[in-house]
């Protein structure tokens, strides 16, 4: 496959991902979006290794390395789907962008790494800043609102510090496997909370419900992490990185056209604030690299 294609697959993916995931819970509730795209993600991994040939290693790091990516995935899906039926999916992305910033300072403090540069710190005070001006723009909403993005934010801690508990187990397993070995982990997480909840099984499932669920499912869960380890594995971090800053903006902007959300002064101001802070963050003191 083409990198470049693959790039722009990942963008479209990431950024399209936010607005599905709002349209999954509308009619059937958040709680069946979620388990329904994860058990569809599980299945679809599961024959993707099947026909590559690959199988799912059983040793003790690769079991704590599933357990590790189940967590991530229960925590911040959960959080995130909640949260949708109370803020925009533009606002998902937007913060959600905030994961680089959060796992890196994540990393520095569990694996030694090296992250409190001046360049750093002035793009974590800069990401802050633009939180708190869409936080407040919550408050002046609804407490719903404000506590809809406190959970994507929780949502970025839980994925942040999974992907740094996967890194620091260092299993050596591919992405797929460690897809596919997480979804494992997650989906019975997902069915356990269904029953203690005592959700039901939803009466009528609207179509485009549906249809977003399927998407996410196949497309969001499996072809967008396959298409993003792809591009890790041709490419510099750095060149990666340039796609956190890219879709939040597109996010915003499917979001006001295809589901007709609002967009403020103080969401851009925000909006900008974080990219401006990752951007500070991810490449102070470097040389942007050309394509």
């Amino acid at each position: 496959m083409s990198v470049p294609a693959a790039y722009l697959g990942v963008i479209i993916i990431w950024a399209t991902t936010p607005l599905a995931i709002k349209w999954s819970g509308e009619g059937a509730g958040f709680l069946f979006g979620v388990t329904g795209r994860m058990t569809i993600g599980v299945a679809v991994a599961l024959l993707v290794l099947t026909l590559l040939r690959q199988r799912l290693g059983w040793g003790r790091r690769a079991r704590r390395t599933y357990m590790a990516a189940g967590a991530g995935i229960y925590g911040a899906m959960l959080s995130v789907y909640w949260a949708s039926q109370h803020i925009p999916s533009g606002w998902i992305a937007v913060l959600f962008g905030m994961a680089p910033m959060v796992t890196s300072l994540m990393s520095a403090l569990w694996l030694g790494e090296r992250a409190f540069t001046p360049a750093r710190l002035g793009g974590m005070v800069l990401g802050l800043a633009g939180l708190m001006v869409i936080f407040g723009t919550a408050l002046d909403i609804d407490a719903g609102v404000a506590m809809g993005v406190a959970a994507v934010f929780c949502a970025t801690v839980f994925h942040s510090a999974s992907a740094v508990w996967v890194k620091r187990l260092d299993a050596g397993l591919s992405g797929l496997a460690v897809t596919t070995g997480g979804l494992a982990v997650a989906v019975p997480l997902f069915l356990l909370t269904w029953f203690l909840t005592g959700a039901t099984w939803p009466a009528e499932v609207p179509a485009r419900a549906g249809a977003a669920i399927v998407y996410l499912g196949v497309v969001g869960s499996v072809l967008g992490f396959a298409l993003y380890y792809y591009v890790l594995g041709h490419l510099a971090v750095t060149r990666v990185a340039l796609i956190t800053l890219v879709t939040p903006v597109c996010a915003l902007f499917l979001g006001a056209v295809l589901n007709g959300e609002p967009l403020t002064g103080e969401v851009w101001a925000g909006t900008a604030l974080i990219g401006l802070g990752l951007a500070t963050y991810q490449f102070g003191g470097l040389r942007l690299p050309k394509f």
